[in-house]
């Protein structure tokens, strides 16, 4: 059987490839924008991208950013029941909150039946809400992994 490509929109996982701070470094990465009907402006999505020694990341994009040193609690509500509270960390100049190791199993597993997931993040005294669809991410996860240099 063929797989044949669905038109793009933006209810689309996008598939970017970028470069590493060292030379010849790249990092593959899917990405899934906010519902921009329920989600606060400041909310950009969801990446999940390859990591070094063949782990998977999970990171909330963020439009405003958090200072780089700050460790925000995120707080994620899937759809189909059961909320987590997680502390991350940040990357991307503060402009990416970088979620713990084991968030990547439920993007490898749990999340790829799940419709969508509402994002809390909560730094001092800000609150970033977001709501972001999952629809597509089994394809698109699997679509990451061939693509992850190992």
């Amino acid at each position: 059987m063929v797989a044949v490509a669905a038109p793009a929109s933006s209810s689309v996982w996008k598939f970017t490839r970028t470069q590493g701070s060292k030379d010849g470094e790249s990092f593959a990465a899917i990405m899934k924008t906010a519902d921009t009907t329920q989600s606060d402006p400041d909310f950009a999505g969801l990446i999940v991208r390859c990591a070094p020694k063949g782990k998977i990341d999970v990171l909330v994009a963020l439009i405003r950013p958090f200072p780089p040193r700050s460790h925000p609690k995120v707080t994620i509500a899937a759809s189909g029941g059961g909320t987590l509270t997680f502390d991350a960390s940040m990357a991307a100049a503060g402009a990416a909150v970088l979620l713990p190791d084991e968030v990547s199993a439920f993007a490898a597993g749990k999340w790829q039946t799940t419709p969508s997931l509402s994002v809390v993040v909560r730094e001092s005294d800000s609150e970033i809400k977001g709501m972001v669809a999952l629809n597509g991410l089994r394809e698109a996860y699997n679509s990451l992994l061939a693509n992850c240099s190992l």
